[in-house]
């Protein structure tokens, strides 16, 4: 796992490892992964694989209390548990949450994480100020395993700075107003970092919607709201 860390930081012109307080892992679902992953994931715990810093999963491929309600074909379930206690062998908490920061995973400001699932990500990055790059499964569960990630990305203080300034005239109220001009920014600008001005009276949920909408129409991982996100006051 560290030669894999090791590989992605040389990829990036990383300078060096820096530690992690939590991780969020991806790849959970047997829907994406397949037997393939299964049997890896199997491998690793039967060696005795264990993370070193507190560590959640992301969203499984089904309920994993009422799947069968819900007529979850019964292989794919056995499937998916065999994923899921995998993960918990290796001392992952089976939380299978989008939203890791709700369910006792609260990084703090400028603490250094590894996490994984899109809107999450930009969640921790904009309305915590913590720092992570998007991790895919294996990177996020190698950097559980060795407590450390590569030094680059969103990690570095010159990567934070705003490219994109969207002053905001519209009058925003619900989550749906947010998520709405989200899904629209972030289509046009990518994955880079917008700034923005006129927002007001925003609230939590009102930034999570506003996060997870650009994060889905583009891959912004990190934006900046004028007198609101903790790192706003700190950009020229």
């Amino acid at each position: 796992m560290m030669r894999l860390l090791v590989r992605l930081g040389d990829v990036y012109n990383a300078d060096k490892m820096i530690p992690v307080s939590s991780v969020q892992v991806a790849g959970v679902s047997y829907k994406s992964i397949g037997d393939p992953g299964l049997e890896f994931l199997e491998d690793f715990a039967s060696k005795g694989a264990k993370v070193k810093v507190l560590t959640y999963l992301n969203p499984a491929g089904m309920d994993l209390e009422n799947w069968k309600e819900m007529g979850i074909d019964e292989n794919f379930a056995k499937k998916q548990m065999r994923i899921i206690n995998a993960f918990k062998e290796m001392g992952i908490v089976a939380t299978a949450t989008c939203t890791p920061y709700l369910a006792g995973n609260l990084p703090r400001f400028n603490e250094h994480i590894a996490w994984s699932e899109s809107s999450a990500v930009s969640f921790a990055n904009s309305v915590i100020g913590a720092r992570t790059n998007r991790e895919g499964g294996p990177s996020a569960l190698a950097a559980a395993i060795c407590g450390l990630t590569p030094n680059y990305g969103l990690h570095l203080d010159e990567n934070r700075k705003p490219h994109f300034l969207v002053k905001v005239k519209a009058d925003l109220k619900f989550n749906a107003d947010f998520g709405a001009m989200g899904y629209f920014i972030g289509s046009i600008v990518k994955n880079k970092i917008p700034y923005f001005e006129g927002i007001k009276n925003a609230n939590t949920d009102h930034l999570k919607a506003l996060g997870a909408a650009m994060a889905a129409s583009g891959a912004v991982a990190l934006y900046h709201v004028d007198g609101m996100t903790p790192e706003a006051s700190l950009m020229e």
